[in-house]
């Protein structure tokens, strides 16, 4: 039998206002069907604070540090907690919700596209798991995060490696279309993360940024090898394949796509409407 095809988008690493608008338009071509579904690999140049849709951030973020490190910061479309982007690669998964493959809850939507990382990191010859909550307390431990930072806890169905969190993803879905993008962390600068969120005091970041390290852990923290980015687009493109048993067609922007996501980026990515909205 035939596997279907989507589209496979590597654009490198782009501004965080640019990795936004891509995504945004992304989704609202696949919603007029103009294009198949759609897997996006992407890094971000510079290094970039990306903040959840919700996420209030005059209460969680340090704009002091975000400043003194140089760091570009961007509202996502998506929820969640914020995601220091440094060392990673970023993936978006862009597909219809009533595709076949694609479950009706949000939770389920994860389990299935979570497939995609599992392979990955398996190419990596690293075996990882997904997260499911035990108890009743996980589960509510979920809805109350104890941090402004992503991968300060596992959601559902998200990727660990002995009990630890190594990959975060957020979801939303508008016009019809899931949108999921996520994180998949290559080296984590812990102490940088740390200085850009906001703490009661000194106390209370040492604190939780040793809970953080007991918590969350990155591919070089798991293998003596130098995995680089080339080999993480390769290792997780051939997991997407097989974890959601499609073929994937590289896709090249037009020139009149590259315009409209440039004038979306410009008109909502950067604008301090957006990004200080909360």
């Amino acid at each position: 039998m035939q596997k279907e095809t989507w589209l496979f988008l590597e654009s490198g690493a782009c501004s965080p206002s640019y990795n936004m608008a891509l995504d945004e338009k992304l989704l609202q071509w696949h919603s007029e069907g103009k294009i198949p579904p759609v897997i996006r690999f992407y890094e971000w140049n510079p290094a970039s604070l990306s903040l959840g849709y919700f996420q209030k951030i005059h209460k969680e973020i340090n704009i002091t540090a975000v400043e003194e490190h140089e760091l570009g910061i961007v509202r996502r479309p998506t929820g969640g907690r914020a995601v220091l982007h440094d060392k990673e690669l970023t993936y978006s998964v862009i597909v219809n919700e009533d595709h076949p493959k694609m479950p009706e809850t949000v939770t389920e939507a994860y389990r299935v596209i979570s497939e995609g990382l599992l392979e990955g990191f398996r190419q990596l010859g690293l075996e990882a798991n997904l997260s499911i909550p035990k108890t009743k307390e996980d589960t509510d431990a979920l809805k109350n995060p104890t941090s402004a930072v992503c991968f300060d806890a596992p959601s559902w169905y998200e990727l660990v490696v002995e009990g630890k969190k190594i990959a975060g993803s957020a979801q939303t879905r508008q016009k019809g279309v899931i949108l999921q993008h996520g994180a998949i962390v290559l080296a984590f600068d812990v102490d940088q993360l740390f200085s850009v969120f906001k703490f009661k005091d000194d106390r209370m970041r040492e604190q939780m940024q040793k809970r953080f390290l007991q918590k969350a852990v990155s591919i070089q923290d798991l293998t003596s090898t130098d995995v680089t980015i080339p080999q993480l687009r390769e290792a997780f493109k051939v997991g997407f394949e097989q974890g959601l048993d499609v073929h994937l067609e590289p896709m090249t922007l037009t020139e009149e796509q590259k315009q409209e996501v440039e004038s979306l980026a410009i008109e909502r990515y950067q604008s301090d409407d957006w990004t200080y909205r909360r």
